[in-house]
């Protein structure tokens, strides 16, 4: 069994990676591959505040993944997000959207981050992912890679991204409780991983030790920056080949066939 890491090795390995004092930090993580760590996921999100300080805010993915229910603010994270991301919205000041696109912020601009109305798309600009990108936020994929990285659908919005699949949630409007039909820009997201080398060709990620496993660490604009250049040469790079047996991509390619 390896040897716990404390929290403020953790904190130290964070600030050697490039994590800013004071900044904005999308955190996208998995404990399981990072862990042991002493205080368990508590103790992560113990290391990722010292890090970034009091004056930095933490921002981190928080919904639940039940479309047919109103969005309930104490209901447990959607199990994919991972044990540290329903830590973390628990958080004594953690400030969580009133919506089912849902994502929990906790410091200084834990509010501008999170105070926009429901977004459709939900990554759109007009949403904490997109106002982490607008306050020139880093993004830190811990123990996980790029197909977590909700930034890169940001940057799907902005290139134009064909695609939309038709997608409801349910939410209370005026006291109401109203079915949304949406399209979203949404696939398997596999694919996401070709950012690794986009992004490491032009030195724009630092990668390296965090815990027990590896971390990656990249500007949200420059996240964006790469993948919109990439989108705009080819719209679809992201969705595997038509006929791959993907039923994600799939209904991406029937989504863009349906609106043409």
């Amino acid at each position: 069994m390896s040897t716990a890491v404390t929290p403020s090795a953790l904190a130290d390995q964070l600030l050697d990676l490039g994590v800013e004092p004071g900044g904005v930090l999308v955190v996208h993580a998995s404990y399981r591959a990072i862990r042991p760590v002493e205080g368990g996921p508590q103790g992560v999100i113990d290391a990722l505040l010292d890090a970034v300080g009091p004056d930095g805010t933490i921002v981190m993915p928080s919904w639940s993944g039940d479309d047919d229910h109103p969005f309930d603010p104490t209901a447990p994270s959607a199990a994919d997000l991972g044990v540290i991301a329903d830590t973390f919205w628990r958080q004594p000041g953690a400030v969580r959207t009133p919506h089912p696109f849902t994502f929990a912020a906790m410091g200084p601009q834990a509010l501008r981050i999170t105070s926009d109305p429901l977004p459709m798309p939900p990554h759109r600009l007009e949403s904490p992912i997109g106002r982490a990108w607008e306050l020139d936020g880093q993004v830190l994929l811990l123990g996980v890679g790029h197909d977590s990285n909700t930034t890169i659908h940001l940057a799907e919005v902005l290139g134009g991204a064909p695609y939309r699949v038709p997608k409801h949630i349910t939410h209370r409007v005026d006291g109401r409780v109203v079915r949304i039909e949406y399209g979203e820009n949404d696939h398997c997201c596999q694919r996401f991983t070709l950012a690794d080398a986009w992004l490491r060709e032009r030195g724009l990620q630092h990668e390296g030790p965090v815990g027990h496993g590896r971390a990656r660490l990249v500007r949200s604009r420059d996240v964006v920056d790469v993948v919109v250049e990439q989108v705009r040469r080819d719209p679809v790079i992201f969705l595997h080949p038509r006929g791959s047996a993907c039923e994600e991509c799939e209904a991406a390619w029937r989504s863009i066939t349906e609106a043409s």
